[in-house]
């Protein structure tokens, strides 16, 4: 499990022009010496899972080619606090130019693998997923998808393009109204006009709209905002209409989804459970970059 080499050369390309606009590093031009080398360790100040290791390196490399890492905590490792996870060799001038846009990287996605991990262990044995959703840092996502991973997470469709995924707004304007008989035809014409692009997801507000849900066709039925008792429920009915029309179906939990109530959500036999919150509200983990010349 690697991140492709052009996203992570794209990527790291991008955060440098945006912290020197193609200009330099003033500050440390003005006074390290353009000779002198140095060496550093990243540092964990908190206990975390290791995401994000290609990026740094492209970082570095960026800044001097010469560069030379020893990695301390593998991809996808677990460390504590008080941890080198990477040793670095370089010149002190790519140390000091990189080290806030390296650790920005190791940082955020270490944070996503590190909260992940912390969601698929609370429903461990349940049989649930735990899947991210599109609520991304706009030029992240497939950086911080790929995070979610790491931590032992699945991931939901990347994009608009490659999932059908049909919300109330798109039942409201599809011109099929959102009454269940709507719901069903819309649904309907969906998978007619979309075979091929894999299984189709469409989100139900109530039982009632799972149902019709489940008769138009979908593969996937998405539960949004559904009380623990109300989930329970719309399983046990979800599974026994699919047998009964001979179907199988996956049936997905979203919204409101914390690690105080996800192993609950998971006992309701829910087979994956998109969080947002792997994504959109994470805190980035404590990092340093210690440096010294040689």
């Amino acid at each position: 499990m690697k991140i492709p080499h052009e996203i992570v050369q794209k990527a790291v390309q991008s955060a440098l022009e945006e912290d020197l606009d193609q200009g330099e590093d003033l500050t440390t031009e003005a006074v390290v010496p353009s000779d002198l080398q140095g060496s550093g360790r990243i540092l964990a100040r908190e206990s975390g899972i290791l995401a994000g290791i290609d990026l740094l390196r492209a970082t570095f490399r960026h800044l001097d080619p010469d560069v030379h890492f020893e990695d301390q905590i593998p991809e996808g490792g677990h460390f504590e606090a008080g941890d080198v996870l990477i040793r670095i060799q370089a010149k002190a001038r790519a140390l000091l130019t990189g080290e806030r846009t390296a650790l920005n990287f190791l940082q955020r996605l270490s944070a996503i693998a590190t909260h992940t991990q912390e969601f698929v262990a609370s429903v461990r044995g349940t049989g649930a997923a735990i899947l991210e959703t599109r609520k991304t840092t706009p030029g992240l996502r497939y950086l911080e998808k790929y995070a979610v991973r790491v931590g032992g997470g699945e991931n939901h469709r990347f994009g608009l393009f490659d999932r059908v995924l049909l919300k109330e707004n798109h039942f409201a304007l599809s011109g099929n109204g959102l009454d269940p008989m709507g719901i069903e035809k819309t649904v309907a014409l969906a998978l007619d006009r979309s075979r091929g692009s894999g299984p189709l997801t469409a989100e139900a507000r109530s039982l009632d709209d799972a149902l019709a849900i489940l008769k138009g066709g979908a593969d996937i039925i998405l539960l949004d905002n559904f009380s623990i008792q109300e989930l329970s429920a719309a399983v046990i009915e979800i599974r026994q209409q699919a047998r009964s029309l001979g179907r199988d179906v996956l049936v997905e939990a979203s919204g409101g989804i914390r690690l105080e109530n996800v192993a609950q959500i998971a006992g309701t036999g829910v087979d994956r459970i998109s969080v947002g919150a792997l994504t959109h509200s994470v805190r980035a983990l404590d990092l340093s970059l210690l440096v010294e010349g040689i």
